[in-house]
């Protein structure tokens, strides 16, 4: 957890008994994922003399991650109106652990997919529709909601640039940032870094959901398979690791692919 890698020993991961029994040891583990990645914005600030720049980072984060988890934590609650009509109320509590609930299963998913971890105390696979989207967003954006340890903060730091870029030209100012000059190389590198990500997710699943082999081992069909295969491949590009558990991954096709999805992303 401290060094976002989310592998376990057991198949559940962070909703086995074992690795996580209560909700004391959900709580390390989430401040565990957190920690390092967050503490880098402070570090940031007092390598480049200004912590107020490291503090407005870090208060962007949580901005972000907040409104990740009030969504989430509202779509799971609300859950499905399927079920509803039925006349069943309580929630989506499908692919949840009881210890936990509906609060905790959203918490960790929005926390590990806001940083590079990829482990899982729930089924990403059986949240909502709405519910399922936060963790997907997170880490399409780059996981820039503190980032994995040792890489993830750059992230965040790319769209700074171009937001200081935007921003410059708005005001007919030439852009600058903690008193560099924000010029067309910059701008460049910064958009190449960002573009590497989508094309990298969008290029296998567009290639995934047309090929025969690779349609075979989606679990579900129409949309829910199609984000099976999408969460997939943004999870390999993001370096985070979740997946939805539908979709039979271990072939020829999805080993390759996934593979250098990872390497590209």
């Amino acid at each position: 957890m401290l060094g976002t890698n989310g592998g376990g020993f057991f198949n559940a991961n962070a909703a086995h008994p074992f690795e996580n029994p209560d909700a004391i040891s959900n709580l390390i583990q989430m401040l565990s994922i957190f920690a390092l990645g967050a503490g880098l914005t402070n570090v940031f600030g007092r390598m480049v003399g200004s912590e107020r720049q490291g503090w407005a980072i870090l208060a962007s984060m949580g901005v972000l991650f907040l409104v990740g988890v009030i969504v989430c934590y509202w779509a799971e609650a609300a859950g499905s109106p399927l079920v509803h009509a039925l006349g069943i109320d309580g929630g989506n509590m499908e692919g949840k652990e009881t210890r936990f609930g509906i609060a905790l299963s959203a918490l960790f998913a929005v926390i590990t997919t806001a940083a590079s971890c990829g482990a899982v105390n729930a089924m990403h696979d059986s949240f909502t529709a709405l519910g399922g989207m936060i963790p997907l967003i997170n880490m399409q954006l780059g996981e820039v909601i503190v980032g994995g340890v040792g890489a993830g903060f750059y992230g965040i730091l790319m769209f700074v640039v171009i937001a200081v870029f935007v921003a410059g030209l708005m005001v007919v100012r030439t852009p600058e940032y903690l008193g560099k000059k924000i010029e067309a190389k910059e701008v460049k590198m910064a958009m190449l870094a960002i573009l590497c990500l989508p094309l990298a997710m969008l290029i296998f699943t567009a290639i995934a959901v047309v090929l025969p082999s690779a349609v075979a081992s989606m679990a579900n069909g129409g949309p829910h398979g199609f984000t099976e295969v999408l969460y997939a491949y943004t999870s390999a590009a993001a370096n985070n690791g979740s997946a939805y558990g539908g979709l039979t991954g271990n072939t020829p096709w999805y080993n390759i692919t996934i593979a250098n999805g990872t390497l590209m992303g």
